[in-house]
């Protein structure tokens, strides 16, 4: 049964799928996915091709948008949308430290949870496409949905119009590893670009850190605030905001108190709202597995990748001089000690760590024969995709046209739209 209501010039549709876990045993258990189609108010009734959004992640629901926000305005001109709860996210059936116990122990939940990557994702889409339209629809994928999309071009192009995809082209064959190894330079590049525009906050964030280190004290929230996850508010720095989001969060990191100088409420609460995955945990959980392809496993990749890079260790940083550097989107072991919404699951992500036998996510010949019309924005230094890795998966997908700039951050789909999905859409019709 569907629900519709109205949001100022839309009409949203909730959805409800059951889907197999594991789609190579359809006869076996089921899992919900939730799906909310939004359409213009005055095409409400019109025969309009499809357009499916799979968003970032992994492990984040589609955007709750009231009503023709960011993108979704631009594409209901021309789209029926519908945004997809991946499996897992938003309304979906949970995966979370409250439900995965329901599973068992450790490695029932980590064998359940080898269901929710690109492959499974994209096997979702198909059955609901079946259900929905039955015709060929366009796929827009940003970030790790653009990962998901390149799976599609791979897996079943058959379902697809179109393909888009915004921040998301990934290396088809590299390990976690190649990921890792290109991202550190990246966050130090990234980390040095803040300084240059707030280089008051050099002396600030080596402050916090001293502090961190004599005090490891934990937030108000429960958040065990060590340097490592304090360095690891370099997430923000792959924003178009977020140098200045992190600028006027350290600005007024401490208060004086009787007993001295202590860490100020409001600066507890801006980080543990920043750090904590409280509301995504699969981003920690399946966050390397998105890599996982063959036997190797990822055996937390960027945790080790960062010993290669001394110039991170915040110990070396605060016996010298130099600036603490932060780090950007990598998951590592402390997180699971650290976020009190992860410690449940620390066992859990250790055997996902370690598993082999990964399926490949990628079929090379297949993209090299691509017919799908398809476009990619890649974001010049890109903090969370490398930009030579997606250039080099560019040029592997036949008939895929790029566009490659430096005017947005990662979020470019987010705060440049309309002009973003409108670029997409001409390179893949080939307007321009």
């Amino acid at each position: 049964m569907t629900a519709s209501y109205r949001q100022p010039g839309v009409v949203l549709t909730d959805h409800r799928f059951s889907v197999p876990l594991d789609h190579d045993d359809p006869a076996g258990e089921r899992i919900e996915v939730f799906a909310r189609e939004a359409v213009a108010s005055r095409h409400e009734s019109a025969d309009l091709p499809w357009l499916v959004y799979l968003q970032g992640g992994p492990g984040c629901g589609a955007n709750r948008f009231a009503g023709k926000e960011a993108w979704l305005g631009r594409a209901l001109q021309d789209y029926r949308v519908l945004l997809l709860d991946q499996r897992g996210t938003g309304s979906s059936t949970p995966a979370t430290r409250q439900t995965l116990p329901l599973r068992g122990g450790p490695r029932e939940q980590a064998d359940y949870l080898t269901h929710f990557r690109a492959d499974s994702i994209v096997r979702d889409c198909e059955l609901i496409r079946r259900e929905l339209t039955g015709t060929p629809w366009t796929v827009l994928g940003q970030s790790f949905g653009g990962f998901c999309a390149t799976h599609y071009l791979s897996a079943a192009p058959e379902g697809l119009h179109t393909a888009l995809i915004t921040g998301g082209l990934p290396t088809l064959d590299g390990h976690a590893d190649d990921v890792y190894r290109a991202a550190y330079p990246r966050m130090e590049r990234k980390s040095a670009a803040h300084y240059a525009r707030y280089p008051q906050d050099v002396e600030r964030a080596r402050r916090i850190a001293a502090h961190l280190a004599e005090h490891e004290p934990v937030l108000n929230g429960g958040y065990r605030l060590t340097v490592e996850a304090f360095q690891s508010l370099g997430m923000l720095l792959g924003t178009k905001d977020g140098s200045h989001r992190l600028h006027y969060l350290i600005e007024d990191a401490f208060v004086r108190t009787p007993s001295g100088p202590a860490l100020s409420d409001a600066f507890q609460e801006g980080v543990q709202a920043e750090l904590s995955l409280r509301n995504r945990p699969l981003f920690a959980l399946m966050h390397e597995t998105i890599y996982g392809q063959g036997e190797r496993p990822t055996d937390w990749s960027a945790q080790r990748l960062r010993g290669q890079f001394p110039q991170f260790d915040p110990g070396k940083a605060l016996a010298g001089d130099a600036p603490l550097l932060f780090t950007g989107e990598a998951v590592q072991r402390w997180q699971f000690d650290c976020d009190p919404a992860l410690r449940p699951l620390r066992e859990t992500a250790e055997i996902l760590a370690a598993h082999t036998g990964w399926a490949p996510l990628y079929d090379t010949a297949r993209l090299a024969a691509n017919e799908v019309p398809a476009a990619a924005a890649i974001y010049h230094d890109d903090m969370y995709v490398d930009t030579d890795h997606s250039l080099h998966t560019a040029r592997s997908i036949r008939g895929l046209r790029t566009w490659v700039t430096d005017e947005y951050e990662h979020d470019g789909l987010r705060v440049g739209s309309p002009r973003v999905l409108d670029r997409l859409l001409a390179l893949a019709r080939g307007e321009v």
